[in-house]
């Protein structure tokens, strides 16, 4: 070959293969700025060892975070977990701005770690350090990433809300404390946080924003969109987070997956779901314990979220899915007010029930049950039938609750037989439930005892602020022999009655 000529062949070549190394070079850098790992802002507020390995260690940073990972998930392994800790600080601090290294070492913290530890304030410390490190840290470097703000809302709602774990309800209970000391063991007053007047208000202001980084002007915002909601419990904070994700979404459109916002919203309306099954939070006086009970007067904004949801999604499939958990909602919701006694709510909500889903049964175990074809007292009675072969401990406390409630309420009338039949149906439902609950879950999904439920239930009764008006409450003393200068905490309620 003519070597004039094979220079130009190679010259050729060469060009050709720049002008294909430069379009694979910008498809990389647009994989790279989607995944978060173009740095073009120096990182603010950044610690030394972070501020040398993002700028001094350039490329190797990859390479040296594999290595890292490859040795952490040995450690984990051989039950190494605080030196794996360790090690996923600095993969951390490697790779801060990929959102998926901080999910991940987050989770193995909270679900796998924690776990691998009987003891239930070991534990803690562990689901503690994994909200940590995506609250105080993960945000801290990346406060924009909606898949962060959607897996801190998720531990909430789920490591810590729901009861799959043994410790689930020692979590409950140290949330609440904490929650308790930002608000001063008081009902939670937002806006004496939002413009606080004294010291004290100030220095729970700045714990409230500086250790647990919430806002409470943006939880002001929650609670009116989404509330009432109990800010002591992990529901109200799934909210917070999971609606603080969809406004970071807002303002970056570009990078964000719709898959993201699914997850965003379904968190919303499954915690709005919870809130209203156990969203009431009081102090067991007698054993100086939180109590959980429903939240009965958040059901029209929980129907809401589920209308504002069904509204804003796009996939056929998944408005499917959302119309059928609102039904379920709607049928709960029903039950739930009738049982405390809520008639005129429960016909109302029994009334929208049966014009939202007209052609579809109401009653799992009759599918011909149709709104049209039973009256709500036939629906209630065939829920606490229902309810007597339940398993789920939200609903049961819920429905023993509302039958103690319905019981006493019978009594001030001079309904006695129906008053004693209500409380008699409730030792039946307790007692069942307890026969289906294993030994070893006793403390996780066991119930309280009955005479405890029955106790917070005339307590709320009798509270002068929140209870029933004086003259009820005199009628109600007299009934249950208590004397009438007796005040409600100091009150020792007669026991349910037994079968």
């Amino acid at each position: 070959m003519n070597p004039r000529l094979k220079k130009i062949l190679l010259v050729v070549l060469a060009i050709a293969l720049l002008a294909g190394s430069s379009t694979l070079q910008n498809s990389l850098n647009r994989d790279r700025d989607k995944l978060g790992l173009t740095y073009i802002a120096p990182l603010e507020n950044a610690p030394p060892v972070l501020a040398f390995t993002t700028v001094a260690l350039g490329g190797f940073r990859g390479l040296i975070a594999n290595m890292l990972w490859a040795r952490a998930s040995t450690l984990q392994e051989e039950d190494k977990f605080f030196e794996m800790a360790q090690l996923a600080d600095w993969i951390t601090k490697l790779e801060p701005h990929f959102s998926q290294v901080w999910i991940y070492q987050a989770w193995n913290m909270a679900y796998n770690i924690s776990v691998k530890f009987k003891d239930f304030p070991d534990r803690w410390r562990w689901v503690q350090s994994g909200i940590e490190l995506l609250r105080d840290e993960g945000l801290r470097y990346n406060p924009n990433d909606v898949l962060i703000h959607r897996e801190l809302a998720w531990f909430f709602q789920h490591k810590m809300g729901a009861f799959t774990d043994d410790a689930s309800l020692y979590y409950k209970q140290q949330w609440a404390n904490a929650m308790a000391e930002v608000f001063a063991k008081q009902k939670p007053n937002l806006d004496e946080l939002i413009h606080p007047q004294t010291p004290d208000q100030t220095n729970r202001a700045t714990l409230l924003r500086e250790k647990y980084k919430m806002d409470p002007q943006f939880m002001k915002d929650v609670a009116e969109r989404y509330g009432p909601l109990e800010w002591r419990l992990p529901e109200a904070h799934a909210i917070y987070w999971a609606a603080r994700g969809l406004e970071e979404a807002k303002r970056n459109p570009s990078k964000v997956k719709p898959d993201d916002l699914i997850m965003l919203r379904r968190v919303i309306y499954q915690s709005m779901m919870l809130s209203f099954m156990r969203g009431r939070l009081t102090e067991n006086p007698f054993e100086k314990v939180f109590e959980f009970g429903p939240n009965l007067d958040i059901v029209p904004k929980v129907n809401d979220s589920y209308e504002e949801m069904y509204a804003a999604e796009a996939d056929p499939g998944q408005k499917v899915g959302i119309l059928r958990a609102q039904r379920n909602f709607l049928r709960q919701a029903v039950y739930f007010l009738y049982v405390h006694n809520r008639m005129a709510d429960a016909a109302k909500w029994f009334k929208y029930l049966g014009q939202k889903f007209p052609n579809q049964s109401i009653l799992d175990s009759d599918p011909r049950a149709l709104p049209a074809t039973l009256t709500l007292d036939e629906y209630a009675v065939a829920c606490v039938e229902t309810d007597l072969n339940e398993t789920s401990r939200d609903r049961v406390i819920s429905m023993l609750e509302g039958l103690l409630m319905t019981s006493y309420n019978n009594m001030l009338i001079g309904e006695e037989d129906r008053a004693t039949g209500l409380r008699l149906l409730a030792r039946k439902a307790w007692e069942i439930y307890q026969t289906k609950v294993p030994a070893e879950r006793q403390d996780a999904m066991g119930l309280p005892p009955l005479e405890q439920i029955n106790r917070d239930v005339v307590t709320r009764l009798l509270d002068p602020e929140q209870g029933m008006p004086p003259e009820m409450r005199a009628v109600l003393r007299t009934k249950l022999g208590m004397p009438k200068e007796t005040a409600p905490s100091e009150a020792t309620p007669a026991p349910a009655a037994k079968t």
